[in-house]
């Protein structure tokens, strides 16, 4: 059976604020984890008003005491926005609390804007090889081998997954030359999806922690008991999509009917492109949307991620979602 995992932004809806936020998405990992998730992923945003995910590795912290055995980790950390050490001191910490349950998804994107940029890294690397070089920095600090001259404490020794993300070709070569597992954002950069697998899968070369590649393939779930409800519910994530790619992100907002439809063309087709890699409706929809899905990717594990504006319309998608893959 392929596996199946979420990926959470921990959204902050129109009138709601960061706790209450950030208590849900407790909720919701809790209630995944009774569902069968393998793991639970919250990924770094900055500057963005309704995304709640900033302080990830904090985050982190929060989603793993409220649940039990089920993977929690970053999808992922920007590494270019910190230093190495830091990063490893953090999921250290994470792994020390939660031993063999913390995973380390690494990219390169900023995770905001260029302003927001600035003020996070300061001084920018322009070095192109820099995303390898801080990568193989932090596997050093957990394996503890001297090549830095530093020990990290926490970190040394941690028993931290490593996982690359992407969602060009440039993350399908570094993971292929490093060994890693390889996860790609195809939930809402779909447009490199086949060739970035076909990369990562031909150019592969077992490590010490993989002996063959890992593919981990993101896509949109939003399933409700019709297809007209789940059509209605989906508009939320359309207009944090249309609110992103016109440069006025904000809070999540309630689901509007017939959203789609009252779009310009090229904004609605915009949107078509972006959300792709999607299962939106009823129970059967989703099914056979989840397997085509899993026949074109021929992923290890699908990560699946579900924004709504009801969190218990959210929970209620899970437990859906979890059905279909279960019935693959």
């Amino acid at each position: 059976m392929t596996h199946y995992s979420l990926l959470d932004l921990v959204p902050v809806v129109e009138g709601g604020t960061v706790a209450q936020a950030l208590a849900q998405s407790a909720d919701l990992a809790a209630h995944a984890e009774t569902l069968g998730f393998t793991r639970f992923w919250v990924a770094e945003h900055h500057g963005m008003k309704g995304i709640a995910s900033a302080a990830t590795a904090v985050v982190i912290g929060h989603i793993a005491a409220a649940t039990k055995t089920m993977r929690v980790g970053a999808g992922g950390i920007m590494l270019p926005n910190h230093a190495p050490l830091v990063i490893a001191e953090q999921f250290g910490t994470l792994d020390a609390l939660y031993p063999g349950r913390i995973d380390l998804g690494l990219g390169r994107a900023p995770g905001s804007d260029q302003r927001v940029m600035h003020a996070i890294r300061r001084t920018l690397d322009s070095d192109p090889n820099g995303f390898v070089r801080d990568i193989a920095e932090l596997q050093s600090y957990f394996a503890d081998d001297g090549r830095t001259g530093i020990s990290a404490t926490p970190g040394a020794g941690a028993d931290v997954r490593l996982y690359i993300l992407g969602s060009s070709l440039y993350g399908a070569q570094v993971a292929a030359l490093l060994g890693l597992p390889y996860a790609f954002a195809s939930h809402f950069a779909p447009q490199m999806l086949d060739e970035a697998l076909h990369v990562y899968r031909s150019s592969f070369k077992p490590s010490a922690v993989l002996d063959k590649p890992y593919v981990m393939a993101a896509m949109n779930v939003i399933a409700a008991d019709s297809d007209a409800e789940a059509e209605y519910l989906a508009s939320s994530i359309q207009q944090s999509f249309v609110a992103l790619r016109t440069g006025n992100p904000r809070q999540m907002q309630p689901p509007v009917e017939g959203y789609k439809s009252s779009l310009p063309p090229h904004i609605a087709a915009m949107l078509d492109e972006l959300l792709s890699c999607s299962a939106i409706g009823a129970p059967d929809t989703i099914e056979k949307g989840i397997a085509a899905f899993v026949e074109r990717t021929q992923a290890d594990e699908i990560i699946v991620a579900c924004s709504l504006f009801d969190h218990e319309k959210r929970k209620r998608s899970l437990e859906l979602t979890a059905a279909a893959f279960k019935s693959l």
